[in-house]
C-alpha cells in the first residue's frame, strides 16, 4: 500500500521550491512507479503552486470517490479513508503556502513603495 498522492506532492513541491536531495527524489519516483497517470503524473510534475493545487483538487476528487464506492468491510477500507484524510490535509497545507507567498509578494510590494516614498526619485 502506498499513498501516491502524498509521494506525488512531495516531487511536485521539490519541482516548486527548488529543494530535496536525488535520494528522497529517487525515493519518491520508486514509490510512483507504474502510477504516474492523470491527477498522481500532474502533481508529480508541477511546476508551480497553482498547478499543484489543480492536481491535488482532482487527486482527492478520485480519492473522495474510491473511498465512497468501497465496502466497509474491505480490508483496504480504513487505510484508503487516512490517505483521503492525509491528502485533504496536504491540501490545507499547500493553500497555506500559497497563501504566505501571497502575503511575501505584497509585502515587497509595499515595501518598495515606502522606499520611493522615503526617497523620492526626480524625473
Amino acid at each position: 500500500m502506498s499513498c501516491y498522492e502524498i509521494e506525488a506532492l512531495r516531487l511536485g513541491l521539490m519541482n516548486v521550491l527548488g529543494v530535496g536531495d536525488d535520494s528522497t527524489r529517487d525515493h519518491a519516483e520508486k514509490e510512483l512507479e507504474g502510477h504516474l497517470e492523470g491527477p498522481i503524473k500532474g502533481l508529480a510534475e508541477a511546476d508551480s503552486l497553482a498547478e499543484i493545487q489543480r492536481h491535488l483538487d482532482a487527486a482527492l476528487v478520485d480519492l473522495e470517490e474510491e473511498v465512497a464506492s468501497m465496502d466497509s468491510d474491505d480490508p483496504e477500507y480504513d487505510y484508503t479513508r487516512g490517505r483521503l484524510l492525509a491528502v485533504r490535509d496536504a491540501e490545507r497545507a499547500v493553500q497555506r503556502l500559497s497563501a504566505q507567498g501571497e502575503h511575501i509578494v505584497d509585502g515587497l510590494g509595499d515595501a518598495h513603495d515606502t522606499l520611493h516614498e522615503t526617497f523620492p526619485v526626480e524625473e
